[in-house]
């Protein structure tokens, strides 16, 4: 076969590999090997446990890197180890092409362009879902993994499940809790938390029935990702985004988050202010403990801007919760007679709440309503003068 050295040599401006997991892959492993090294000489393979004649035919490959696995212990534990073997042979970058001949080495070109046109990135082939032969499960899968992954990140994909990957290996995680399918979903998100770009960009891909052989296994293997999705879910509502929030809010000051944030920002001014309702009220209510997951929760649902919401929900700051829990007290007692006086003073603590619960709960709902109210129409008067001005100006 004819190689076009020109395009060749495009490859040797980046410092990469190609890694190479299998298992049980016989029929395609020798195809997918022979079509890598015309690209590159630099490939890692990973034989993960092979039971078939897979250690037969890297024995033709003596001359490529070889990692063998006494027994099969996972796609994670594979692209890990061949991650390591990678950043041992000083490599900044690692493609990963998966043995079954789905994928076309010929897209290296693509993942090496980008990367050279547009900076450093962890980039995922994007796999056209409609075309024949694609398995429903797959198309199904990959559309609720993109959820998830725009869910917990806020970046949102096209294709979350290929395979076929360059990963800038020095910069992303080093220590990971997860070895099978579901590893491909926690590097790609917790990579997006350490502030590294993830693109998808377009590749080729084939599916033939005849050849093509899968190990995800539906029942055990969805069950996996989706505890890995609940527990990434909890981490990127209590730990992520708040640290995220609060450090936007560092790093421009109020007055410039507010500026950026809240009036430049390009959601109408109903949607600015039901934003601030939603946020201020889920404050004030009796949700101590999950507003960061509430808020966030029905800014999704009702397409409300997420931001805004989880700025006006910190509303209940520890300085200000004497208030608050005053006010729903006080606010309460119009409603649940209780006899005892209220004071609003150093004395007020959580026990007030305890002895007065229904006061509380009935006047912390009330207080939260009239406040959202107030808050919503006072932030709509507002944005509508700012635009007015700005129109003007």
């Amino acid at each position: 076969m004819e190689i076009f050295i020109p395009e060749i040599n495009q490859t040797k401006s980046l410092n990469f590999c190609v890694i190479v997991p299998t298992y049980n892959n016989y029929k395609t492993l020798a195809r997918v090997l022979d079509s890598v090294l015309e690209y590159t000489k630099n490939v890692i393979v990973v034989n993960d446990g092979s039971t078939d004649s897979t250690a037969e035919i890297l024995k033709n490959y003596s001359n490529l890197t070889q990692i063998h696995h006494p027994k099969n212990a996972g796609k994670g534990i594979a692209l890990q180890n061949g991650f390591k073997k990678a950043l041992e042979l000083n490599y900044e970058f690692a493609i990963t092409i998966d043995s079954d001949g789905q994928h076309f080495a010929s897209d290296i070109l693509s993942f090496i362009n980008e990367i050279n046109a547009n900076g450093e990135a962890l980039l995922i082939g994007s796999r056209n879902m409609t075309q024949e032969n694609v398995p429903k499960k797959s198309s199904f899968g990959n559309k609720f993994s993109n959820f998830w992954f725009w869910f917990e990140t806020g970046i949102k994909l096209e294709d979350t499940q290929s395979g076929y990957r360059l990963y800038p290996i020095k910069r992303i995680p080093k220590n990971y809790f997860t070895n099978k399918f579901e590893f491909e979903i926690e590097v790609i998100v917790r990579a997006a938390w350490k502030g590294i770009a993830v693109k998808n960009i377009p590749i080729q891909v084939l599916y033939d029935p005849t050849e093509r052989v899968s190990h995800f296994r539906p029942f055990k293997d969805f069950t996996r990702i989706s505890i890995l999705n609940t527990i990434l879910v909890a981490i990127a509502i209590f730990y992520i985004k708040p640290r995220d929030f609060f450090l936007r809010l560092k790093n421009k000051g109020i007055k410039n988050f507010l500026l950026e944030n809240v009036l430049h920002n390009e959601d109408s001014n109903l949607k600015k202010s039901l934003s601030i309702a939603l946020g201020t009220f889920i404050g004030i209510a009796p949700f101590w403990g999950f507003q960061t997951i509430i808020v966030l929760f029905l800014a999704v649902l009702f397409r409300l801007n997420k931001v805004i919401s989880f700025a006006f929900s910190n509303v209940s700051f520890p300085i200000f919760i004497p208030f608050i829990i005053y006010g729903s007290l006080k606010m309460g007692s119009y409603f649940v007679r209780t006899g005892k006086p209220l004071l609003l003073d150093t004395s007020m603590t959580l026990a007030d709440v305890q002895n007065n619960i229904t006061q509380y709960l009935i006047g912390s709902f009330v207080l939260a309503t009239i406040m959202s109210v107030i808050f919503g129409l006072f932030g709509y008067f507002l944005l509508t003068i700012f635009s007015t001005f700005k129109n003007k100006k």
